[in-house]
């Protein structure tokens, strides 16, 4: 395993997204090929299980101290694994101090203001992990693909996110964006699972399939968008989601990496507890 887990899933530069990398399974420790890929899949579920309950400790430190604050962006097209993200990773989290934000297409009221408003107002308090499932990304990728937003103004929210986001980071939020990275096979499967079973005809929406038709289209639209705003305060990291079990345990592993690199302390206590007494 690479020595800096963050280092390893980091976005590159001039980033192209492949579909015979979102298969790619780094972290699988397996080079004799003598496991099944059932077994694998097991290890790798009580790997992320194991990190989840570093990170929940981690977590209580943050929610204690209430001076710092952790936001996870996901993005990804449909079905690469936003919400079995969350449900993998923050089972086990303090919902006091989590909260769980799905961007859709804006109302009325938000199209009233800047596209960054309804944003803003969902960003994680002091001692919380925020989670946006979609985000305003979706403000430029969406528009872009659909033709009405012109590279003018397209370059104009890019430069707006990367303030935006700059603004959380010298306020004292941490911010992670991670793209899922899924191939078109992988997605009609999965697409196909859920017309086959009646228990997830609601997870089926039509719109799935024209986004789909536009696949290569969107692969532009979010290699462009990543390239545009990843900065060192606000990192991307590219995970190859096709496996889910591997692509939890990245994520796992990313998470724990940056919360280890926020240096989180229990906070001073108000009062010296050596001289307090319970009564009888």
């Amino acid at each position: 395993m690479s020595a800096s887990i963050l280092d390893q899933f980091r976005a590159p530069k001039n980033l192209e997204l492949r579909d015979k990398d979102a298969g790619d399974t780094p972290l699988r420790d397996d080079k004799k090929g003598k496991l099944k890929n059932g077994e694998l899949k097991e290890r790798e579920r009580v790997l992320t299980v194991e990190l989840t309950d570093e990170i929940a400790k981690l977590q209580e430190k943050l929610y204690a101290a209430r001076d710092r604050k952790l936001l996870l962006i996901l993005q990804g097209m449909d079905t690469s694994g936003k919400d079995g993200t969350i449900r993998a990773l923050f089972s086990q989290i303090n919902p006091m101090g989590l909260h769980a934000t799905g961007f859709v297409a804006p109302t009325d009221k938000e199209k009233a203001h800047d596209f960054l408003w309804r944003v803003h107002a969902r960003v994680p308090g002091k001692g919380e992990i925020g989670i946006f499932n979609r985000s305003h990304y979706e403000d430029v990728l969406v528009p872009r693909v659909a033709g009405t937003l012109d590279d003018k103004e397209c370059e104009r929210r890019y430069a707006q996110i990367r303030d935006f986001e700059r603004t959380l980071a010298e306020t004292g939020t941490t911010v992670m964006k991670v793209f899922l990275h899924i191939s078109k096979d992988e997605q009609r499967e999965r697409l196909q699972a859920r017309l086959d079973d009646p228990e997830k005809h609601w997870k089926f929406d039509p719109a799935d399939l024209a986004a789909r038709a536009k696949w290569d289209v969107y692969q532009r639209a979010y290699a462009d968008a990543i390239n545009a705003t990843d900065c060192d305060h606000a990192p991307w990291y590219i995970v190859p989601a096709d496996s889910k079990t591997h692509r939890n345990l990245i994520i796992a592993h990313l998470m724990l990496e940056t919360m280890q690199g926020m240096k989180l302390e229990w906070p001073a206590p108000k009062a010296d507890m050596s001289k307090v007494v319970i009564d009888g």
